[in-house]
């Protein structure tokens, strides 16, 4: 078992006072730390516009007759 999936077992018991139920949810649980290193890869590359669109610029756009 991986430091991982003990965590995690452990979080569930603690939150849920539950036990994993059964050997299809430790492995769903275990699959999470290649979803964890997707996002994680991420990081950094990803990146919002110069100036992003705020509720307020719409309604200004709106008014001042601009397609948003």
């Amino acid at each position: 078992m991986t430091d991982f999936l003990r965590q995690t077992e452990q979080m569930i018991t603690t939150w849920s006072g539950i036990s994993a139920p059964n050997a299809p949810a430790r492995r769903m649980a275990e699959d999470l730390t290649a979803v964890i290193a997707a996002f994680e890869a991420q990081r950094g590359t990803l990146f919002f516009e110069d100036e992003p669109a705020s509720f307020e610029a719409v309604l200004q756009a709106t008014r001042d007759g601009e397609s948003a």
